[in-house]
């Protein structure tokens, strides 16, 4: 049986992890300014004194850090590129109880550069505060980090595009649950083409993580269909009892 207390073995076990935490943030390599310590001199200091516990908190903070600059150079959509004043990422802390994922920025996201700040946001904001909860306290991303121009639906090579940076920022943020706002987001989030009528009431699994799908906010906007307040509100109580949190009375959004 290999020993797991080897000193080696611990040394390259951390600095795999910290070589994953990069990769994720879609870092392929390191100038020579930046060289990796070798494993053996990590083993040699091991075997001296204990390794400090790497904080993980710290380092995937700094890979979204990575991860955002890369995001706000990306030129893979041509349309969106050309068009966009500058790229939403997202805002919130790491380690949330919840995570929501929307469709892509609008016109007022586009030029604050932060998710759900216009119409919608503060519909959204509403329902996060019926929740019992704080905007502060989760996490906010789009399937897209770009406006498509006319505030369009994204195009599905936009999305395939957006893919790796949506799956890198939930990979580092860790929410606990996820809640997909809108068809768009679910269908792009959970990878399938089922009506979001069909995807509400129960929960779907994005690598581990419960998610809940429910209308985007500026889906109750008024002039659109402001009578699924009812229903966005049902399927926050269902979240709500899931996550083990209190369902606040009279909590129905305005």
């Amino acid at each position: 049986m290999a020993d797991t207390d080897d000193p080696k073995r611990i040394a390259a076990g951390e600095l795999r992890k910290r070589l994953d935490l990069l990769h994720s943030a879609g870092v392929e390599w390191l100038g020579e300014s930046t060289p990796l310590p070798e494993v053996e001199q990590l083993s040699l200091f091991a075997a001296e004194q204990p390794l400090e516990p790497a904080d993980p908190i710290e380092e995937r903070r700094t890979a979204l850090e990575v991860l955002a600059e890369r995001v706000s150079t990306c030129t893979r959509c041509l349309e969106l590129v050309t068009s966009r004043t500058r790229t939403v990422f997202g805002v919130g802390p790491l380690d949330p109880d919840l995570c929501f994922v929307g469709e892509a920025p609008g016109a007022d996201e586009d030029r604050q550069g932060e998710p759900f700040v216009g119409a919608a946001g503060q519909m959204l904001n509403r329902i996060i505060q019926a929740s019992g909860l704080k905007r502060e306290d989760v996490f906010i991303c789009n399937i897209l980090r770009c406006r498509p121009p006319g505030n369009r639906q994204p195009k599905p090579d936009e999305a395939l595009h957006c893919r790796e940076y949506l799956d890198g920022t939930l990979a580092l943020v860790r929410p606990k649950f996820i809640c997909a706002l809108g068809a768009t987001a679910a269908s792009n989030l959970l990878g399938v083409k089922t009506p979001l009528g069909k995807l509400r009431g129960k929960f779907h699994d994005y690598r581990g993580i419960p998610v809940l799908c429910t209308y985007h906010p500026a889906a109750l906007l008024e002039g659109r269909m402001p009578e699924k307040k009812k229903d966005v509100w049902d399927d926050m109580k269902l979240l709500l009892a899931k996550m083990g949190k209190p369902i606040p009375k009279g909590g129905k959004q305005g």
